[in-house]
Parts: C-alpha cells; sequence; structure tokens
C-alpha cells in the first residue's frame, strides 16, 4: 500500500490548483459585471444536451464511450503506462495468474530470494489483494494483449455506472452533466485510469448499489434488485471495508422501506417483496460468496482468510485501525522489507497514535479528497452546503457519505481510491450543489447561472493541462519508485539471447518503495527473473537452481542504475540480511 504522497505525486495532485483558482477568479468577477456573457451559445449548447439526457441509455453511453474515446485519444501524449508502485505490481500478479488460467501458483522452491511487497509467498504464491481487479486486467491481458485495456474498459464502466445512478436521483440534463464530469476530472486524467492499482471498479459498484436502491423502491424489479447484488459484489472484491460499510447502511434503508410497507394499509404483500428484492439477491451473493470463499481456500487454504489478512500477518507490524495495538516485529530476510514494515509504514501508524498525528493524517485525507474530486474548478458548490444538507431528495445520500467517509478516516492509511466506493455520493454532493448555484442571483443579475457554465467550460480548459502533468510525472527524477528504468533494463535483457536472472542489490539508505524485485506467475519460464542478492553463500543455491540462466548484479541505488555480470568475488551487498524467520 502507498502511504503517503509522494514530491512528484503530490505535485500532480497539487499543480492544477494554480490554474484552475486563476480561471475560477475570472469566472467570478465576470459573473458580476457580465453575467450574460456567452447566454446564446451557452442556450443552445443545453438544449441539444437535454435532448440527449431525456434518452437515459443513451446518455448512460455516452458517458462511458466518452472516457474511452478520450482515453484513446490522449495515447500519443499518455502512451500505456508503466507499473510504477508496488501495490501496481501485485495486481499484475494477480492478472498474470488469472492469464494463466490459474487462481494462485505454487511456492517457488526458491521464494526466499524472490520475496516482494504486497505478495504472500505461503501456503500459494499470489498477490495479496481482492481478486476482482486481477481478473479485469486479466481480461485486458488475455483479449487485447496487455492489462491497461482491462483499466481502460473499467473507466468506461465507472462513467457509465455514475450517470445510470445519477439518473435515479436527479432530473435527466444534471443526471448527463454529473456522468460527464468524471469523464472531465478523474475518471480518465488520474493514476485511477492510468496505473493499475484501482479505482474504477469501486467507484462503480459503489453507483450500482446507490443507483439501484430508488429503483428497487419505485418499482420492486428483480433486474434492479440483482443490479444491487452485482454491486454488492463488486465491493466486496475490490473494497471489502468500505464497501460493507455502504453497504449495511443501504441494508438498512432496504429493511426500514420493508417494514414501512408491511405496516402500511396498502403495502405491497411480503411475498413480492421476498420474491423480487430477497431471494434474487440473495442468489447473487450466495454464488458470489461461494466463488469468493472458494479463492480464498485455494490461495491461502482457508476460506474465511483473505490473502490480504494473510500477508499483514506475516510480514506487517503496524495495523489498519487507530484503536489497534501492533502486530510482534516478524523475523525478516531482507533489509528493504524489513525496512518498510518497521520504518516506513510503521512511523506513520506511530503518527496516528497520537492526537496531533491522528488530526495531521484527517487534515491529509480531507486535503486530497478535495484536490481530487473538486479543487478550485468544482469548490463554488460546496458552498452551498447547508441548504444540501437540508435537501430531502437526497438526505440519504449525505447520511451515507457521512458513514462511508467516517468510516474511512479510522483507518491509518489512505489512498483516495480507498474512498472510490463514495465516488457517486461525492457527486450527488456536487451536482445538487450546482443546481443550488445555477438559481443564485447578484443584483438580479443571473451569475450563479453563468457560474456553473463556466464550470463546466474551466473543467475542459483544465484537460490539456492536466494531461501535461500527467505526461510530466514519469520524468521526474523525485519520482520514488522505479518504473521507466526497469521496464528499460528489462526490454534490454530480453533481447539477449537465452534466460536471464538479475540480483538486486541496493545501498545504505535505501528507499524500500522504491524497489525492483517483481515477477510474474510463471516465475521458471520467464526470459528474466528478478531476485534479492543475499550474499555469495547464499546466493549459492539460487545460482544452482537458475544454473542456464546468465547471472547479473543490478546495483539498483547507484545514479544512473548499474547493471553489470554477475561475479562472486565482486558482489556487493552493503544491506546486510536481518534474521530469518522460519515458516
Amino acid at each position: 500500500m502507498r502511504l503517503q504522497l509522494s514530491g512528484t505525486q503530490f505535485l500532480f495532485m497539487f499543480a492544477r490548483i494554480g490554474p484552475e483558482a486563476l480561471l475560477v477568479s475570472l469566472a467570478l468577477l465576470v459573473s458580476l459585471v457580465y453575467p450574460r456573457l456567452g447566454a446564446r451559445w451557452f442556450q443552445r449548447a443545453e438544449q441539444a444536451l437535454a435532448e440527449v439526457a431525456r434518452k437515459r441509455t443513451l446518455s448512460v453511453l455516452l458517458c462511458g464511450i466518452s472516457a474511452l474515446a478520450m482515453r484513446l485519444a490522449l495515447l500519443p501524449w499518455l502512451p500505456i503506462p508503466k507499473p510504477f508502485i508496488n501495490d501496481e505490481f501485485s495486481f499484475l500478479l494477480a492478472s498474470d495468474t488469472f492469464a494463466h488460467g490459474r487462481l494462485t501458483n505454487p511456492t517457488h522452491p526458491m521464494w526466499t530470494h524472490l520475496e516482494t511487497f504486497h505478495v504472500i509467498f505461503h501456503p500459494t504464491y499470489a498477490s495479496m489483494y481482492p481478486p476482482l481487479q486481477g481478473l479485469v486486467l486479466a481480461f485486458g491481458q488475455v483479449v487485447f494483449g496487455h492489462p491497461f485495456w482491462g483499466m481502460w474498459l473499467s473507466a468506461g464502466i465507472m462513467c457509465a455506472a455514475i450517470c445510470w445512478m445519477l439518473q435515479a436521483w436527479f432530473p435527466p440534463s444534471w443526471a448527463l452533466l454529473g456522468g460527464m464530469l468524471p469523464v472531465l476530472r478523474f475518471g480518465v486524467l488520474s493514476y485511477w485510469n492510468n496505473g493499475y492499482w484501482g479505482g474504477t471498479l469501486a467507484a462503480a459498484g459503489g453507483a450500482l448499489v446507490l443507483g439501484a436502491l430508488p429503483r428497487i423502491i419505485r418499482r420492486l424489479r428483480v433486474r434492479d434488485a440483482i443490479v444491487m447484488a452485482i454491486g454488492i459484489v463488486v465491493l466486496a472484491n475490490t473494497r471489502p471495508y468500505e464497501g460493507l460499510m455502504l453497504s449495511l447502511v443501504v441494508a438498512a434503508r432496504l429493511f426500514w422501506w420493508a417494514v414501512q410497507n408491511r405496516s402500511a394499509p396498502h403495502g405491497l404483500p411480503t411475498r413480492l417483496l421476498v420474491g423480487r428484492v430477497a431471494l434474487p439477491m440473495l442468489l447473487v451473493l450466495t454464488l458470489a460468496g461461494a466463488a469468493t470463499s472458494y479463492y480464498f481456500w485455494r490461495v491461502t487454504g482457508n476460506p474465511l482468510t483473505m490473502p490480504q489478512q494473510a500477508n499483514r500477518e506475516t510480514y506487517a507490524v503496524a495495523r489498519y485501525f487507530y484503536w489497534q495495538p501492533a502486530y510482534p516485529e516478524p523475523a525478516y530476510r531482507h533489509q528493504a522489507i524489513h525496512d518498510f514494515y518497521t520504518d516506513t509504514e510503521f512511523k506513520y501508524f506511530k503518527l496516528g497514535q497520537t492526537g496531533r498525528g491522528m488530526l495531521l493524517q484527517l487534515a491529509t485525507k480531507i486535503g486530497t479528497i478535495w484536490v481530487f474530486y473538486f479543487a478550485p474548478a468544482l469548490t463554488l458548490p460546496l458552498f452551498f452546503l447547508p441548504r444540501i444538507l437540508r435537501d430531502r431528495r437526497i438526505r440519504f445520500l449525505v447520511i451515507v457519505g457521512a458513514v462511508g467517509l467516517a468510516t474511512s478516516a479510522l483507518v491509518v492509511f489512505f489512498n483516495i481510491h480507498y474512498v472510490a466506493p463514495m465516488a457517486s455520493v461525492l457527486l450527488v454532493v456536487l451536482v445538487q450543489g450546482m443546481r443550488h448555484l445555477r438559481i443564485w442571483r447578484f443584483e438580479e443579475k443571473p451569475s450563479g447561472q453563468f457560474l456553473v457554465r463556466a464550470m463546466v467550460v474551466i473543467c475542459i480548459l483544465m484537460i490539456p493541462v492536466q494531461v501535461h502533468i500527467l505526461a510530466a510525472v514519469p520524468k521526474s527524477g523525485s519520482w520514488p519508485a522505479i518504473g521507466k528504468e526497469r521496464v528499460a533494463f528489462e526490454k534490454q535483457l530480453q533481447s539477449l539471447p537465452g534466460p536471464q536472472l538479475v540480483l538486486v542489490c541496493y545501498g545504505p539508505g535505501h528507499d524500500p518503495l522504491a524497489d525492483w524485485v517483481y515477477n510474474g506467475a510463471d516465475i521458471d519460464g520467464q526470459k528474466v527473473v528478478w531476485a534479492r542478492d543475499m550474499g555469495a553463500d547464499k546466493n549459492e543455491e539460487l545460482l544452482h537452481y537458475f544454473k542456464d540462466r546468465r547471472v547479473w548484479l543490478l546495483e539498483a541505488d547507484e545514479v544512473p542504475p548499474r547493471l553489470q555480470p554477475y561475479s562472486e568475488t565482486t558482489v556487493i551487498t552493503s544491506t546486510p540480511d536481518v534474521n530469518e524467520k522460519q515458516y
């Protein structure tokens, strides 16, 4: 898991604030002195979009296809991304495993040399993360030749699902606008669609659950119950904790609705509630639960033990929640892994044990959510939050959002995709705020109407700025993880005749987030194997196992990283091994 924003990530998240703030300030000024600027053109555009919005299926398809087409159009500037973060390599391992037609992999005989982050090696070799993201990546890998295309498809599905969800809560035009906002902002132009560690699937799952709820209450259709169950399954297999919190609130609302119907004079018969809602959902959830439990059993040997749980119990010291005590420190075989869990990760956990540290982490979470979802361009509607909270139409969604964000705040570690199930709720608040802003008048002038229109224009104008920032990120020297360099070395080694083995050694003060040792599902069959240098004596068994491979030593912390033929007499092991833990 990524613990905190790196310098370049921080730059990416905040670089757009300046230009957006300038554009918003200009829009505010114009709204006060010349609010009817471009009114005729805007009115024509709104009328055309209103015609599309009235065709609900077309609107949903428009949002999804727009996200897909936009990302394709940006490929010359944003090519297929390289994995940078340790989480991404874990998801790609899941993708490769599923693409090989397996649920997991046997433990490799030389696994002690191949250990890496967010991967379990016992009782099987697999990613620690829930399986759905890996399955989608595997679909892209098998069907289109690269895992990226699975992420690309999931972004389109997310944008379509959000539009579908909003149609159940808003008039058609506002639902279409809300569905296009993720296309313009985070659905295409963020790491959710330019990396491999998620966000889009969890957001789609949350949208399916919250979009099905009012449809079930209004129409009591079997298909809506099935859609809600599918959304719950998606959440359970992407963001289990956050998805559970959202699902519990929705379940409480459904239960209360059922109780009210039973007590009403002309309420729905119980058999209809059971036959059209409860049974279809129970069937889908039972089948999905059985499949997920089977996956857990194949990976961990226990149908109730998640791979992530097995990984944390093996390696971690820090716990997830603020009130939990730390794990006892295990013994580690590699200094980089030791430093990650006992220093990088544990320091952040210890910071959260103090009142000041907890408040600092909470402020960071709130600030990150604001920058990702709103930023200056979409902040003005938030000033109408007091009115939004009084709107009965969306009050339940406000409760869902409050519960979801509050329970997420209980977790020490944070990344923006952790609250992805709440993405559609945040968009509901934003759209409702835009509706209030649109009717705001200053000195009887339609200033609010101009500002809502200007916000959409600003989002469009910011697209090239965001593309430039995203394109510049991999070129920055402050990015603390590898990616481009590792790909370049692997490409070089792939071009050589015969199989290759790379022993990676690190220097003093190595950043454990910048790790190089990641492998695919079929380690023995891959052209290039990455392993950790454990010193000449311990390397001997590895070299004997891979006796048919040409062996290299990579000094990863040299600038630039240095790759040279391996020799036992010149091996450099500058970070000593720590005590081994026996299994």
